[in-house]
């Protein structure tokens, strides 16, 4: 099996999208998570462009990344510049980096109207920076930029600009689509094209997701011999983004036959796209290809159906080769097949019972009016699943909680929460303040249950939404609470729906810890009976 090279370029091109910043530690864990699911290279910036890349590069010297190496990046010499004296080539070479890539211009309008040199200088340009990293002992990777638009225009200058850096030793001359607008019908043509000008070079692709057509110019430029894709986690970069490495990875693996990544390293790839998007404080893609929660999702009745059946019949891949799992999605669009199925999953006998299902589904429908959407709550449906059945056992039963807000003399706003809770035959009491209605609930219960239902110490809620559903009645509107929460290990979602945003909350908060403390492993050294 062919082997691909993956060439991640996160740490640089991925951190140029707006609003993306981690700090030296957070780059340090994203290049060792992307060596642990065996990364080829792992480009970690532009040493000569601030303090921060160099920091990184320092701390990378001393980690352990197994057969992934690391790429600096930085551009050809400048004009009028011998490259030992070029500062940004000489701090290239300094750092442990095995892999230099340099960056060279290939459009004739970038020549006219960026770095404003000759056809002829630039070429030198190429030629020299090239020269000097491979004596220094680097392995050398060209990326072209704007290779695609320089070929559309003059292709014999563009060929010429890859001939110079394959000529000057060069292992890899990659073609890049920076402004990401190729089509892939283009990226087809021109690589084929590349590989008959140039045959004895070593290709690769670099795209840009623009036109959205990233993930697909990456597989067909591998169609046409590129060995080499360049992309990031979730397709985070400038703009519109950088071919999504998470997508292009499985597909060049499961579709196109291609060996990627190391060994179990594609079941690695839903936890390590979701990871890096908390990492970076930013949702994971409910809808991400292959790795999106809703990317194995059925809804519909017919397709449960089929589900059940055989997997195939609408599932491109076994989710669980790529770390994901499948969800059977529950609305009032659902059938039996959903409602079985579900049941099965949380361990409860619907054959038992020839009206629970009807029941179940008629209670949905029920709610789903009032404005619940369990779809998006799996945790909650569970709960409603256990309920209808008989065979709920809440962890503690409410007996009323009160929340107090006040603005004091000095402007600060205080929330102070009260809970009175049952726990096995014992009513518990607590109060507690929070910098708002729902912090100060998740505190107060957990004061009130702390100590006596450790479990609770695991569960931390990760994310709050708030959604008005019938603005037309304004403050008399009914609002839904979604709670995503999570122990560590796994995650899940509930909700509340009601006039009132603190009983909204409230009834998502309990169902969360409902959900995670009885889910939760027996502590070590317990038995059951």
């Amino acid at each position: 099996m062919e082997h691909i090279l993956l060439y991640d370029t996160t740490l640089r091109d991925g951190m140029q999208r707006e609003g993306m910043s981690l700090s030296v530690g957070e780059q340090l864990q994203v290049a060792m998570r992307l060596a642990g699911v065996g990364m080829d290279v792992v480009e970690a910036g532009f040493p000569s462009s601030n303090p921060k890349d160099s920091e990184l590069f320092d701390l990378l010297e001393a980690q352990n990344l197994g057969d992934t190496r690391i790429a600096a990046f930085g551009m050809t010499r400048r004009r009028d510049t011998a490259p030992g004296d070029d500062p940004s080539l000489r701090i290239m070479v300094e750092t442990f980096a095995p892999v230099s890539t340099i960056v060279g211009k290939t459009w004739d309008l970038h020549l006219k109207k960026v770095t404003k040199v000759s056809r002829e200088e630039n070429l030198k340009m190429i030629g020299d920076s090239v020269a000097f990293l491979l004596a220094e002992g680097k392995d050398v990777f060209y990326d072209a930029e704007h290779f695609f638009d320089a070929y559309q225009e003059h292709p014999e200058y563009a060929i010429e600009c890859l001939r110079t850096a394959h000529g000057n030793g060069a292992s890899w001359v990659i073609l890049c689509d920076t402004n990401g607008a190729t089509m892939p019908a283009d990226v087809l043509r021109i690589t084929g094209e590349i590989r008959l000008a140039i045959p004895d070079a070593a290709i690769g692709i670099h795209t840009h997701n623009d036109a959205e057509c990233a993930v697909a110019n990456s597989l067909v430029a591998v169609e046409q011999g590129a060995r080499q894709v360049q992309g990031t986690i979730n397709g985070w970069g400038e703009r519109c983004g950088n071919a999504n490495l998470i997508s292009i990875a499985p597909s060049l693996a499961l579709k196109m036959g291609f060996d990627v990544l190391r060994p179990g390293g594609l079941e690695e790839l839903t936890k390590l796209s979701h990871w890096a998007a908390e990492t970076a404080n930013l949702p994971p893609d409910p809808w991400a290809p292959y790795v999106g929660s809703n990317a194995f999702a059925h809804k519909g009745g017919m397709h449960v159906a089929g589900m059940v059946s055989d997997p195939r019949t609408f599932e491109h891949i076994d989710p669980s080769v790529v770390g994901n799992e499948r969800g059977m999605k529950v609305s009032e669009l659902s059938g039996r097949h959903v409602v079985l199925e579900r049941a099965r999953e949380a361990g409860i006998d619907v054959e038992a019972d020839a009206d629970l299902a009807p029941r179940i589904l008629a209670r949905i429908k029920e709610l789903e009016h009032q404005g619940y959407h369990f779809e998006v709550a799996d945790a909650s449906f569970t709960i409603l699943l256990e309920r209808e059945a008989g065979v709920h056992e809440p962890v503690f039963v409410l007996e009323s909680f009160r929340v107090i807000t006040e603005r004091n003399e000095t402007g600060h706003v205080i929330t102070e929460a009260t809970v009175r809770v049952h726990l096995n035959g014992e009513r518990l009491v607590a109060t507690a303040e929070g910098n708002g209605p729902v912090n100060a609930l998740d505190k107060a219960l957990r004061e009130a249950l702390g100590g006596r239902v450790p479990e609770i110490d695991r569960i931390s809620l990760i994310n709050f939404k708030v959604r008005i559903l019938d603005e037309g009645h304004g403050t008399e509107a009914t609002t839904r609470v979604l709670i995503d929460s999570t122990d560590g290990t796994s995650t899940w979602s509930t909700m509340g729906v009601d006039q009132n945003v603190i009983a909204a909350a409230w009834d998502a908060l309990v169902d969360s810890f409902d959900y995670g403390v009885r889910r939760a492993p027996a502590p070590s050294g317990t038995t059951t009976a």
